[in-house]
């Protein structure tokens, strides 16, 4: 059994940095993609980057695009979340995600890591 487990989260100043990490552990693992979600109070989960393990193409929301980069340690089995430029609307419960086929949802959740970004 996979466990996606993030780490890094915190209390940043707006214009600030944080690097999320996603650790997989449990057995071998081999995503189609991975992804980081976020999550508001009060508002629906969101996608903010995914990238095809394979290949390493990214895709980021336009909210994020620019000031965030998702990365990848194969040999580690960890996801990364650069997180540069932050702003209050940022703050959120942070997800990492993982599906094992390219057309399904995602399979493998981490717990969450919550970040906060002061103004």
């Amino acid at each position: 059994q996979v466990h996606l487990v993030e780490s890094g989260g915190g209390l940043v100043q707006a214009g600030g940095s944080l690097r999320l990490s996603c650790a997989a552990s449990g057995g071998t693992f081999r995503p189609y993609a991975m992804a980081w979600f976020r999550q508001a109070p009060g508002k629906e989960r969101e996608a903010v980057a995914r990238m095809i393990r394979s290949v390493g193409t990214t895709y980021y929301a336009n909210s994020v695009k620019g000031r965030f980069t998702i990365s990848r340690d194969n040999a580690q089995n960890t996801v990364y979340l650069q997180m540069n430029s932050l702003k209050p609307d940022d703050t959120a419960v942070y997800y990492c995600a993982a599906t094992d086929y390219a057309n399904s949802g995602y399979n493998y959740w981490g717990q969450g890591t919550q970040v906060t970004v002061s103004s």
